[in-house]
């Protein structure tokens, strides 16, 4: 094992409470923590419990306090729309400070919502950034969502404020957002008070229920307001992730907890220090996204690349080279998914080869397995390390994997992380031995503190099946040298292009069609995508042709999840296999 990370794991080890108040010192406070933790009954830890901070200052004012206002904090570039905006961290604090300024004088309070629902575009960073500045909690939604499931988010959260816009861009086609956003605002319980609409070229503006204000006019008459300090124990965001049940789990962070971990995971798991560029191409409706394209590079003092683009298509499979080779990219963070569509149509890997990537030392991937092939394609096209690690919405950075900071190649846990295999009963197992992967509490910084108001949900899905620990729901072991080896999911939530998807959100849209008795839905291996959901149905006696009903089932789960959920196959079957108990037993569905 090596030495860094063996001192490193000793130091944690040996006093975690003094370890991470040392962590903390990475970190401008206006009261600095003098308490590391403070645990609850239930075994999960509230982070510097006595520390008051803002993080949007750490992103963005300290920077420019230290001197470094004219370093580039964001480059966005959209191959789709041509253009390219650069902020300094100077500049980039003023828009914040301004915007927040707007959402105050809009009612937006300390501990209020504002749910944002944009594509990756610098006034998506904005919105978010600016809403941590008054200590609103921001809702970032997934701006492909149809209406439904904007609505769910809307009631679930009750935001003061909607942040929305235009258009976004599905390849080089722009799809307008406000139709469902309409839809969403008319059929929620819950009436925000007023909704702000970024106009980009080439979406339309249309009338939306209730207040509707223009984002560039409620920047440019608001005054810009200092950041507001709050509680680390205070929400920062919420994120939806999917749950087994079909019904999305709001995801809680907070401001210290988060802050401290991600500013750490730079140094440890990246090796990127403050002046570095750091590209992440993840969408910020995904927890990479906050986590890596917007909090972690700036709480550094890096220089974040926002990318509006696909990986093929914008306009081929080098478009991810070139962006790194124009902008000296230092990190790439992606997906397999990404890699497997650029080697698909470039499998010599002519493209990264071409370009001049002498800036670039590493890559990394997370959000689903990640097949040897394809990391052995990568590393020969870029011509550098190909990294792996593991970690979840909940956990909010790297569980497992390769350390690059630690100098740890392969997968180890991540300092703070006390990971375990356990068993059935929840007996810990030896090395080699596959079982659940958990995590024995307290949790580090910087992990979920709760589902949003569903307390007793948050107790029931991650702490009660094995007390004392988090289930991971992923499947896998340790080895005799430590290396964290992760396999399977243990529930049934699909991982699609990176994005998890509930089979029992799937299930509920096909059962709702009346011709439709019984159903499942299971993942299955794609080239592309990694997985995709594929719908095993037992049908009613009905007159519908089975080429008809396929097609309706298909329709019906884009219309009402989304095209992003990749579902096209459609199995008809006789009936489905069950245990004597009535479950369904996915493993013996045809594959």
């Amino acid at each position: 094992m090596p030495n860094l990370y063996t001192a490193e794991v000793a130091a944690w080890r040996a006093d975690r409470a003094a370890y991470w108040l040392d962590a903390a010192q990475d970190i401008d406070w206006e009261t600095p923590p003098e308490t590391a933790f403070r645990l609850r009954p239930d075994g999960l830890a509230d982070w510097f419990p006595d520390g008051r901070l803002n993080i949007c200052a750490n992103a963005l004012d300290r920077h420019v306090v230290a001197g470094d206002g004219d370093r580039m904090a964001l480059i966005w570039e959209s191959p789709v729309t041509g253009g390219t905006q650069h902020f300094t961290y100077a500049a980039l604090t003023e828009r914040v400070a301004r915007f927040a300024g707007g959402l105050r004088a809009l009612g937006v309070e300390q501990g209020d919502r504002v749910l944002i629902c944009m594509p990756p575009v610098p006034e998506s960073v904005i919105a978010m950034l600016a809403a941590a500045r008054l200590g609103a909690v921001h809702v970032f939604v997934f701006a492909g969502f149809p209406a439904p499931e904007l609505a769910t988010r809307i009631d679930d959260t009750s935001p003061r404020v909607v942040v929305t816009t235009t258009c976004g861009y599905t390849g080089v086609r722009a799809i307008s957002l406000l139709p469902a956003m309409a839809e969403a605002l008319g059929i929620a319980a819950h009436r925000p008070d007023a909704t702000i609409v970024f106009q980009r070229p080439g979406g339309r503006m249309m009338a939306l229920p209730g207040r509707v204000h223009d984002f560039a006019e409620v920047e440019a008459r608001s005054v810009a307001i200092a950041p507001v300090p709050v509680a680390a124990t205070n929400p920062l965001y919420i994120l939806h992730t999917s749950g087994t049940t079909g019904n999305p789990k709001g995801v809680v962070r907070d401001h210290g907890g988060h802050a401290v971990a991600l500013r750490r995971s730079m140094r440890h798991v990246y090796d990127i220090e403050p002046g570095a560029v750091f590209c992440c191409t993840a969408d910020l409706g995904w927890v990479v996204g906050h986590s890596y394209a917007v909090y972690a590079p700036l709480l550094t003092g890096c220089t974040t690349v926002l990318y509006e683009g696909g990986a093929t298509g914008t306009p081929d499979a080098g478009a991810l080279w070139r962006l790194c080779a124009r902008h000296g990219v230092n990190l790439l963070f992606t997906s397999p998914s990404a890699l497997r569509a650029m080697r698909s149509e470039d499998p010599e890997g002519a493209h990264g080869r071409s370009c001049d990537l002498s800036a670039l030392l590493a890559v990394f991937v997370a959000g689903e397995r990640a097949d040897k092939a394809t990391l052995t394609w990568a590393a020969g096209a870029a011509g550098v390390p190909i990294c792996d690690h593991w970690w979840q919405t909940e956990t909010g950075s790297a569980i497992a994997g390769s350390l690059r900071g630690l100098n740890t190649p392969a997968g180890r846990a991540a300092i703070g992380f006390d990971l375990v295999v356990l068993g059935e009963t929840g007996g810990v197992l030896p090395p080699g031995t596959e079982g659940e992967l958990a995590i024995k509490l307290p949790l580090p910084p910087g992990c979920l503190t709760t589902l949003w108001q569903a307390e007793a949900r948050m107790q029931a899905t991650y702490l009660a099946r094995f007390p004392g620990y988090y289930r991971t729901f992923d499947q896998g072991m340790t080895d005799a040298r430590g290396e964290v080896h992760v396999m399977s999911r243990t529930d049934d939530v699909l991982k699609v292009a990176g994005r998890r998807i509930a089979a029992g959100r799937i299930e509920e849209v096909l059962a709702a069609h009346p011709e439709v008795a019984e159903c499942a839905v299971a993942g299955r291996a794609d080239a592309a995508r990694g997985q995709v959901p594929v719908g095993f149905i037992v049908r009613r006696v009905g007159d519908s042709p089975v080429t008809d009903l396929r097609a309706e089932l298909v329709a019906a789960v884009r219309a009402q999840i989304g095209g992003f959920a990749g579902f096209r196959r459609v199995v008809f079957l006789d009936s489905l296999p069950r245990t004597r108990s009535g479950k369904i037993m996915r493993r013996y569905l045809p594959q």
